[in-house]
């Protein structure tokens, strides 16, 4: 998973981005998994999906509060 900038979640609708965060959180609870039992060799995903996930939940806050849908 590679960073995603905010202009790319910007252009896409409310139920589009909370259908990506709902498949960041399973990244990242399979991540931890993977910690969990030791399997997981790139440590940096953690901070790249924690990232996104705070980028993309700004977004929808921000289109949610100018009401956008």
């Amino acid at each position: 998973m590679a960073i995603v900038s905010a202009k790319e979640y910007r252009e896409k609708s409310v139920t589009d981005l909370q259908q990506e965060l709902l498949e960041l959180r399973r990244e990242q609870f399979n991540l931890r998994m993977q910690q969990g039992v030791g399997q997981v060799s790139k440590n940096h995903l953690f901070n790249d999906v924690r990232k996104n996930i705070a980028r993309l939940k700004t977004i929808v806050n921000e289109k949610t509060k100018a009401g956008d849908k």
